[in-house]
């Protein structure tokens, strides 16, 4: 188990203002830049600037799917992963994730929150979503300091 990398889940909303846009990038960015692998649904929105961001700092990105269908992945997801499972895959995103960064979205991404509490995952607040258990953050540079304080804690428990 040491030797496994470190999983973020990136969830958000499918329309996205243009500066949750550049958040959603920056931090897929940084998840490249820390060595982690970046895990979303791997359709658009907060998926595709995530993992296009992930992608154009060298990243790894997984997308888990909701069709049968591998096409349907975003042009920056590596490893497609289609579940045919439609919306159940939320859980597969919220388990599979060691850390979980939460932006602005609606119904799904309150679901993957709700999912990653159940399996006690911290997640990172980047969209002002206010939900006991999260991880309150002010801004993406904070955001970052998080996430590095997570990773540190994993790799801890792992050795």
């Amino acid at each position: 188990m040491k030797n496994q990398k470190i999983t973020i889940s990136v969830v958000g909303s499918h329309d996205l203002t243009p500066e949750v846009e550049r958040v959603a990038h920056n931090i897929g960015k940084f998840i490249a830049e820390m060595e982690a692998i970046l895990v979303c649904g791997g359709l658009g929105g907060a998926m595709e600037a995530s993992s296009k961001g992930a992608k154009e700092a060298g990243g790894t990105t997984i997308g888990l799917l909701p069709g049968k269908d591998k096409k349907d992945a975003n042009p920056y997801i590596d490893i497609a992963l289609p579940t045919s499972i439609g919306f159940a895959r939320n859980c597969m995103v919220a388990c599979s994730a060691d850390i979980i960064v939460a932006l602005p979205g609606s119904y799904g991404t309150n679901c993957e929150i709700c999912y990653g509490l159940v399996y006690k995952r911290p997640i990172i607040d980047l969209g002002s979503w206010g939900i006991d258990g999260m991880i309150k953050v002010e801004n993406l540079e904070d955001a970052k300091n998080k996430i590095k304080e997570c990773i540190e804690k994993i790799k801890q428990a792992r050795s």
